[in-house]
């Protein structure tokens, strides 16, 4: 089905990015590093992004493999920007890994935490588009799906492939992102 395809990149770096982010800091905590890293002459903010950028990369490229396999396996059709999603992909990627960064924190344990991600991207696939057509929710679900970040990249890879959508269009689904 092709509306599943390039949905399926979003929900595929979402989870992956949810998981690792959610288990980066509870890991560190547990395994007695964190205290470790905190005594390094960098600011937390710094050690933060240097988990970020890895993560981001890899999420990266997961979307771009992920979705070179919808247009060459699946012969998914490309009427709009390819482009501007690839470019969209790390912005999608690096929100989902500060979510999973702030469930980690939260999180006295890596059981904890992966619940936490569990519990965050059960409801994003529910609600944004991905398993239902987004306009037939009720609209008080689709007030709560436009609140994760996978109902707007669902969108904007909609636009790619599908809609036909220019670069700006496409691009303009990472603002609420």
């Amino acid at each position: 089905d092709w509306t599943f395809l390039p949905s399926l990149v979003g929900v595929t770096v979402m989870i992956a990015m949810i998981m690792l982010g959610s288990l980066a800091v509870s890991r560190e905590r547990e395994g007695g590093t964190w205290e470790t890293l905190q005594s390094l002459p960098l600011s937390t903010a710094e050690v933060m992004a240097g988990k970020l950028l890895p993560g981001t990369v890899l999420g990266l490229v997961q979307a771009v493999f992920v979705l070179a396999i919808a247009l060459f396996a699946f012969a998914v059709p490309t009427h709009g920007s390819i482009a501007a999603l690839i470019a969209l992909a790390p912005l999608f990627a690096a929100t989902h890994l500060v979510i999973g960064y702030a469930i980690s924190s939260g999180a006295k344990t890596q059981l904890a935490a992966l619940q936490g991600a569990v519990a965050f991207y059960l409801p994003a696939m529910l609600l944004s588009g991905f398993l239902y057509p987004f306009e037939t929710l009720p609209r008080w679900a689709q007030a709560i799906g436009n609140g994760f970040p996978l109902s707007h990249f669902i969108r904007a890879a909609h636009g790619a492939t599908l809609k036909g959508n220019s670069a700006l269009e496409v691009l303009a689904h990472g603002l609420p992102m």
